[in-house]
């Protein structure tokens, strides 16, 4: 089954950007805990956030959101 565009171009937009975002503060922590050391808590932390930030702008890029295939309404 091909994913089919479900999103407009505003909600692309939204994505990518929170995706980046997402992205970036992922590794920040990531950085964060290679210079400081600490428990394995942030590495967690900063591989969820890297997996979602990534997923997120695959979501932009595909203007294809999985919640909206999933049939859920979303705002955006």
């Amino acid at each position: 089954m091909a994913m089919q565009c479900n999103i407009d171009e505003n909600g692309s937009r939204i994505r990518f950007r929170l995706g980046v975002a997402c992205v970036m503060v992922g590794l920040l922590i990531g950085l964060l805990q290679a210079y400081r050391g600490g428990g394995v808590e942030g590495w967690i932390a900063s591989g969820a956030l890297l997996a979602c930030g990534a997923f997120m702008i695959f979501e932009a890029r595909k203007r294809w959101c999985v919640m909206r295939a999933m049939g859920f309404k979303t705002k955006v």
